[in-house]
């Protein structure tokens, strides 16, 4: 027979398993991966070999520009404000002051450089031109690198970084290179198309947004520094403080300083803020059940891979190495619209975005997506292989070919394509 002490002793047990329970939507990356989009590029030693049977005859090229100085003074500057603010009533803590000293440090370091291509981005570009050449070196052989970018100084940088480090490897081709704002429609698209400036106005958009994050953002770390008796004048401004100071601590390793990570933010807390963040480009920036017009603006630049290879393949494309730079919000959807594996994700429950769409394997900085067309060399037809940040990755669902016929990926990519954008 059971006491009424030994049931209350089970049933407090019970309570305290509950409470322990893991949350199956709780993610526990490492501090690294929690930078997100802000992460530099990930080490790459080598490129993958291609079999003996086919020859790489032409490259299309599309990547993100590399890692850069925080993209405005914004965060930093709102959190100076709170920080001295919290300073001047005496309620910052020991921990705040150290962030207030780290923060002013990131903008000395960045004054006169907001957004700009830092040696670290640069130092990426030049990697993955060096193991591009490396790889299919007869391609710069004569002709012409055609390559364009869109009009921000920092994507312009990357690809100079990127055509210098091939010149200086090989200085036997033509280097033609555009930039400006006649390149959007391909790399900037999300500036100039109507369809989707209109979806970022929308209130469902903002509202699911919203929902996720005044639920999810922790502010005890905030608090931390700020102190507990700092006086917010609401929950969103303690929450808004909360995100500003992981964009700028997440920030760090782009600007090739130090992340103090660690110091600021437990682990559970760091994987909460990135969640946050990484929703927030999941619903902006790819294809999700709110709208799939944020995948649909890169139908344009899809067009544009197919047309190049068609034309390469018929002789009317003398550029056997076709570059592009743009954005992560270029990266971003043009993956999501082509349901490259782990960039494409539709849920009703944007609780578990994390777990199946993460920024930081998507778009790290200089990210990039590459389709290499090859020739068999004993029946002459054309082969594709795509390689997303230089490895090879399946481009149709439920198909697990990494060299696919032209003409079968050629077909798989045009009914990507929504029918008003062909």
């Amino acid at each position: 027979m059971i006491t009424i002490r030994r049931l209350l002793s089970l049933i407090g047990i019970t309570s305290c398993l509950c409470a322990m329970a893991i949350d199956p939507t709780e993610t526990d990356y490492s501090y690294a991966e929690c930078q997100g989009s802000l992460m530099p590029y990930p080490e790459i030693s080598s490129r993958v070999e291609y079999p003996d049977s086919l020859e790489p005859v032409m490259i299309n090229h599309v990547g993100r520009h590399g890692a850069r100085y925080p993209a405005s003074a914004a965060n930093c500057m709102k959190l100076r404000a709170a920080l001295h603010k919290a300073d001047s009533l005496g309620t910052i803590t020991p921990l705040g002051r150290e962030l207030n000293a780290l923060n002013e440090r990131v903008i000395a370091a960045a004054n006169g450089q907001w957004g700009a291509l830092d040696s670290l981005g640069m130092a990426e570009q030049r990697g993955i031109a060096t193991r591009m050449y490396k790889a299919f070196p007869h391609l710069f052989e004569g002709g012409t690198v055609n390559a364009i970018s869109s009009y921000s100084p920092r994507v312009m940088m990357s690809m100079m970084s990127f055509t210098h480090q091939l010149d200086r490897l090989n200085n036997k081709p033509n280097y033609l290179t555009s930039t400006g704002r006649v390149n959007s429609p391909l790399v900037r698209p999300f500036d100039i198309d109507e369809d989707y400036i209109e979806f970022r106005k929308t209130d469902e958009l903002k509202d699911a947004y919203k929902k996720y994050f005044d639920e999810t953002c922790p502010t005890t770390a905030i608090t931390r520094v700020l102190g507990k008796d700092f006086p917010y004048e609401n929950a969103d401004e303690w929450r808004d403080l909360a995100i500003t100071e992981y964009y700028v601590i997440a920030g760090l390793s782009a600007m090739s300083m130090a992340s103090d990570a660690e110091k600021y933010f437990t682990r559970k807390e760091f994987n909460a803020l990135w969640s946050c963040f990484n929703l927030r480009q999941y619903l902006q920036r790819t294809a999700s059940v709110l709208s799939t017009i944020p995948a649909d603006i890169t139908s344009a630049l899809v067009l544009n891979i197919i047309q190049t290879t068609d034309n390469y393949i018929d002789g009317s494309n003398p550029y056997a190495v076709n570059l592009r730079f743009g954005h992560a919000e270029t990266i971003m959807p043009l993956a999501s619209l082509l349901h490259l594996p782990g960039c494409y994700y539709m849920t009703n429950y944007f609780d578990t975005v994390a777990q199946h769409w993460k920024d930081f394997y998507v778009v790290p900085m200089a990210s990039n997506i590459q389709f290499i067309l090859f020739k068999a060399k004993k029946s002459g037809r054309y082969y594709v292989r795509v390689d997303f940040n230089e490895v090879p990755t399946t481009l149709i669902p439920n198909n697990d070919a990494i060299y696919l016929p032209w003409g079968i990926a050629r077909n798989y990519m045009m009914n990507c394509v929504p029918l008003y954008a062909q």
